[in-house]
């Protein structure tokens, strides 16, 4: 665990950097970081994620890669065969499990981190808020829908352009990585639009009668799977997500409500990045009565961040400090709360020890 303190820190601390030695700004509303302060953030996140070897499914990919030669023959079986010939690609070089793990990672966190490089109002606070909140823990264990999300995510700006087809294709290339990345097709459509209108309204009453009719609605969606490679969930029985995490999901949306119209002032984008992260706050709520939905979060938690580094914005000068502080000091206790006393978690690696 002090593994993951010190990168916080470190990541922290040198992001500032690149903030308070800004660039002039490229977007209307954004501040661009210098990019040599960058640099070495992407390098400590690459590094602790790259470098580790037994958080959640790790263990399971690592497994894979020794065990496994990866052929031709096994993109005939059509399933995720994107992620099938990344390693085989891997294999002609190394027969290094940590190799997949490092690279998979290198490629993850460089896209997260430019994304926020260029769509984050406070480069620093979308960071911090990405290790304290799991999301960078998460990365480390579902590292193949993770890589898919990544993919995505820096495909932003496409959404925000409205170019479609551009957009369409990277999805389904991150399909080739995990299949359920097929859902931001018809996303595509839904998120584009003004936030907080009817639509809004809809979603947030469908998700609550989701939760109250989880049991009976439940049978038909697992019934509609169980002939994927996502059947076997039906059978998941580890309970439902922490309430915390959906409130920590759902308070920069009232906030975002509440200050909507100065938003929409400050960042030309702001509706869409709302109506992601009211996706987010509908799956884990969701998720609540199973945890299966928090893996949807995956794919649009990370907007929720980017709405967080422009919150401080809607506050009255003399109020950001206080806002700001605000966040660094609920988000730690939450990262400590999440990863000690919930977790446990303990990092391991056979490169990085401390």
């Amino acid at each position: 665990m002090t593994v993951l303190w010190l990168n916080l820190g470190f990541v922290y601390l040198f992001s500032t950097l690149a903030r308070y030695f800004a660039k002039p700004p490229l977007l209307l509303g954004t501040v661009k970081p210098r990019m040599l302060y960058v640099i070495p953030v992407l390098m400590c996140m690459v590094l602790v994620a790259g470098l580790q070897n037994n958080i959640g499914d790790t263990v399971y990919y690592i497994h894979t890669f020794n065990i496994t030669e990866f052929t031709w023959e096994d993109m005939k079986s059509g399933k995720d065969v994107g992620f099938v010939m990344f390693q085989m690609v891997l294999q002609m070089f190394t027969k290094d499990p940590q190799v997949l793990i490092f690279v998979t990672a290198l490629i993850t966190n460089v896209l997260i981190v430019m994304t926020f490089y260029q769509y984050s109002r406070a480069f620093e606070l979308s960071l911090y808020v990405y290790i304290t909140s799991g999301l960078f823990l998460v990365s480390m264990n579902g590292i193949r829908q993770f890589l898919a999300a990544a993919i995505l995510f820096a495909a932003t700006k496409y959404l925000i352009e409205g170019k479609w087809k551009t957009y369409m294709l990277i999805v389904l290339i991150a399909t080739t990585i995990h299949q359920s990345a097929l859902v931001l097709i018809p996303i595509y459509f839904i998120v584009r639009r003004r936030a907080w209108t009817w639509t809004t309204t809809i979603f947030l009453l469908l998700s609550i009668l989701l939760v109250i009719g989880y049991g009976q609605l439940s049978t038909v969606l697992f019934s509609a799977i169980e002939n994927t490679q996502y059947g076997h969930y039906k059978n998941f029985t580890e309970g439902g997500a922490n309430v915390l995490r959906v409130i920590i999901y759902g308070i920069p949306l009232i906030l975002a409500y509440l200050g909507r119209a100065k938003l929409r002032k400050l960042c030309p984008y702001s509706d869409y990045i709302v109506n992601l992260s009211l996706l987010a706050f509908i799956f884990m709520l969701i998720s609540t009565q199973n945890w299966v939905f928090a893996r949807m979060t995956i794919y649009f938690g990370l907007y929720n961040i980017i709405l967080v580094s422009w919150i401080c914005k809607l506050f009255a000068g003399k109020d950001q400090k206080l806002v700001y502080y605000g966040i660094l000091g609920c988000y730690v206790v939450y990262f400590y709360y999440e990863h000690v006393i919930s977790l446990g978690m303990v990092y391991r690696s056979e490169y990085l020890s401390w």
